[in-house]
């Protein structure tokens, strides 16, 4: 009978042992995989709105950049940004799906509705979304000022409550257009009327535009008007009065805090008056002292 082969159950199993490894290792790559593979799937759906958003963002940061510098450039987009990002909010808490905020330059930035309102209340929600959050970014650069002592911070303050003043405007597609549904769309007609006479008084192609597209809904104001459509305005007292303190009570804000964060330029130091200059005489040494007159010849001053 043949002896047996020591080495022989010890080679099986190291076989055993290697299949058994290369099997886990298998199992564990083909794990990644399937997470890289989620991982791919949310980059590719996130990333265009990623690229949208934050392509945009750079891209008026340069143009912005300028005309004011990249500090105070990339401040002022930022406050675009928390600006929309109150919209953002208010949208989805009031159930609205919504997108990213897109940037344009020299026009500022907008967020897309992807379903309508439902009613004037929900609207105006949306509406003074933006410009609540916005302030405080604004109110925050000034405390940021005060703070550091640093004047870009100021003048980020003063432009971040003028930039929600202005959308508080009562007309079409601005904030205060879409807030004052709830109070009375007749004050769209007091939103035309300022814009236009900003219009006339210091033309500027972004108010053009404002007026431009909001004549669909002044036009709406005049034509007859469906169920439906008288429905959607339909708001509660409480509702028509709480809108209506948080949208006058933030005007007012606004403006005390534009005062308050205003820089005024220094005055300018008066110019003495020019005092007699020293002619240098051909014939002697000019005078040392620049306060005296020169003197002719003649003994008559020059």
């Amino acid at each position: 009978m043949a002896p047996e082969d020591p080495a022989g159950p010890e080679r099986g199993g190291g076989w055993r042992k290697a299949l058994v490894a290369v099997g886990a290792g298998l199992l564990l790559l083909l794990k990644l995989g399937s997470k890289a593979k989620l991982v791919l799937v949310a980059g590719a759906k996130f990333f265009p709105l990623l690229l949208k958003t934050g392509g945009t963002m750079l891209l008026s940061i340069g143009l912005y950049a300028l005309a004011w510098g990249w500090k105070f450039a990339a401040g002022f987009v930022l406050l675009l940004l928390v600006h929309e990002c109150g919209h953002l909010l208010a949208a989805r808490r009031v159930g609205l799906k919504v997108g990213l905020p897109v940037f344009i330059p020299f026009m500022g930035a907008f967020i897309a509705l992807k379903e309508a309102p439902r009613n004037a209340w929900i609207e105006a929600q949306v509406g003074i979304g933006g410009p609540l959050l916005g302030s405080l970014g604004a109110l925050a650069c000034d405390g940021l000022y005060w703070a550091t002592g640093n004047p870009l911070y100021r003048a980020l303050a003063f432009s971040g409550l003028f930039l929600n003043l202005f959308n508080l405007a009562p007309i079409g597609m601005l904030d205060g257009g879409r807030i004052v549904t709830a109070l009375s769309p007749w004050l769209w007609i007091v939103g035309l009327v300022v814009m236009g006479y900003l219009l006339i008084t210091h033309f500027n192609i972004l108010v053009f535009l404002i007026l431009l597209l909001s004549l669909p809904r002044i036009w709406f104001l005049f034509r007859p008007k469906t169920e439906e459509e008288l429905r959607y305005f339909e708001v509660a007292p409480w509702q028509r009065a709480v809108m209506g303190a948080l949208y006058f009570g933030l005007i007012a804000l606004l403006v005390a805090g534009m005062q308050a964060t205003h820089i005024r330029p220094p005055a300018r130091t008066p110019v003495p008056a020019t005092q007699v200059r020293v002619i240098p005489q051909p014939d002697r040494p000019a005078s040392s002292n620049p306060n005296l007159p020169v003197m002719r010849g003649d003994g008559d001053p020059a």
